[in-house]
């Protein structure tokens, strides 16, 4: 497969994951320096991993998930807390993601998502986002 047709594949699956407000929005902010970073991401994260047909989405995100707790990334783990709903993952396998983390993540780590997680349930449920 080509690197134009990874592109647009990997676009079409990161859109169906993390919508379409927050890719455009990322698209929007695009520099000389972070462009072909960006490229690569869409490329080889959404249009070569993420597409593979090894393992549906809803179990890519809740590894994804687990990996982001362990290396306790925030901003990519709120980001993809808010994309599991749209991979059919459901609060309470989020719960149980979460305290399953604090045996193999530490405690500290499962702390900090579960708050985190509450933080992203909050603005979802304000906004009036059934997820």
């Amino acid at each position: 497969m080509k690197d134009e047709e990874h592109y647009q594949q990997g676009m079409d699956v990161r859109r169906a994951v993390l919508g379409d407000k927050h890719v455009d929005r990322t698209l929007s902010q695009l520099t000389p320096l972070n462009e072909e970073f960006q490229n690569f991401i869409t490329r080889y994260a959404w249009g070569d991993i993420w597409t593979r047909p090894g393992l549906e989405r809803h179990t890519r995100s809740m590894i994804t998930i687990a990996m982001l707790i362990a290396l306790n990334r925030e901003a990519e783990l709120k980001m993809h807390l808010r994309a599991a709903f749209n991979n059919g993952v459901t609060r309470d396998e989020l719960k149980e993601l979460i305290m399953h983390s604090a045996l193999y993540c530490g405690l500290p780590a499962a702390n900090a998502t579960m708050h985190l997680a509450q933080q992203v349930f909050d603005e979802m449920d304000a906004a009036g986002y059934a997820g």
